[in-house]
């Protein structure tokens, strides 16, 4: 169930920058096990972040809670100083690793976004979208019928659609063909060049040396490092980190 804050917020505060994002001392508990413990974290606007970590860390509990999907046990969530609310939300987009496509075309699974614009202007970057998504050969094929890397960039341009300052982006490419991982990489490329903040949650080591500025590196539903990418790679700070770079079993 969708859960969010009731916090106030000014009546301006569309126009308020969204950034940096300050999550402080993040607890989310369920049924007993406390996944996200006392995660505290600070991001600006700028370049692509990739969050790491092993499986079952918390990264993809962090980037709902991020979003407003889920209410943290305890701790604060601030948008450019704002609390999680509608109008903040309604400045981001998410994208799961397995979208959900409407029963209708390509096409008109962004028209469908698109619908408060006039019909010449929603068409218009309808053919955009699909181009930058490289899906001109599917753009009246069933969106069911696409293939799961088509799906992702389908899911990925109608997130666009929506024109957010922050796109989130949960394991994308997470058990897709090397040709549809690239294609992926590229439109969040295109995207980030956009100056739209991206968020993406990996597990594959490559794709973040590839994309990322900045590694969120989450351990045991905590951020155990948070470092520029290249000197995150080269030397990690800690144990945790450096086992999972290497491959080794973590304890």
């Amino acid at each position: 169930m969708l859960k969010r804050s009731d916090a106030p917020v000014s009546d301006d505060i569309s126009a308020q920058p969204l950034f940096p994002l300050a999550a402080t001392d993040l607890v989310f508990a369920d049924r007993g096990r406390t996944l996200i413990d006392n995660l505290s974290l600070t991001l600006d606007g700028r370049g692509i972040t990739a969050v790491m970590g092993s499986n079952g860390a918390g990264k993809s509990l962090l980037l709902r809670l991020l979003h407003g999907l889920l209410t943290p046990t305890s701790g604060a969530i601030r948008w450019g100083g704002n609390p999680l609310s509608d109008e903040v939300r309604a400045r981001q987009a998410m994208v799961f690793q397995r979208p959900t496509m409407l029963r209708r075309s390509a096409a008109d699974n962004l028209r469908f976004v698109l619908n408060h614009l006039p019909r010449n202007e929603r068409d218009r970057r309808v053919e955009e979208l699909i181009a930058e998504a490289k899906l001109d050969h599917a753009a009246a094929t069933p969106a069911r019928l696409l293939s799961g890397g088509e799906q992702q960039r389908l899911a990925i341009a109608r997130a666009r659609a929506t024109e957010p300052e922050v796109l989130f982006l949960d394991e994308p490419t997470a058990s897709l063909d090397p040709a549809s991982v690239h294609a992926i990489e590229e439109v969040v490329r295109t995207i980030h060049a956009d100056g739209i903040k991206v968020i993406i949650v990996t597990h594959d080591i490559g794709q973040a040396k590839r994309l990322a500025d900045d590694v969120v590196f989450i351990n045991r539903g905590r951020v155990a490092e948070q470092a520029a990418a290249a000197a995150f790679f080269e030397r990690p700070a800690t144990d945790a980190a450096q086992a999972y770079l290497e491959g080794r079993l973590q304890f």
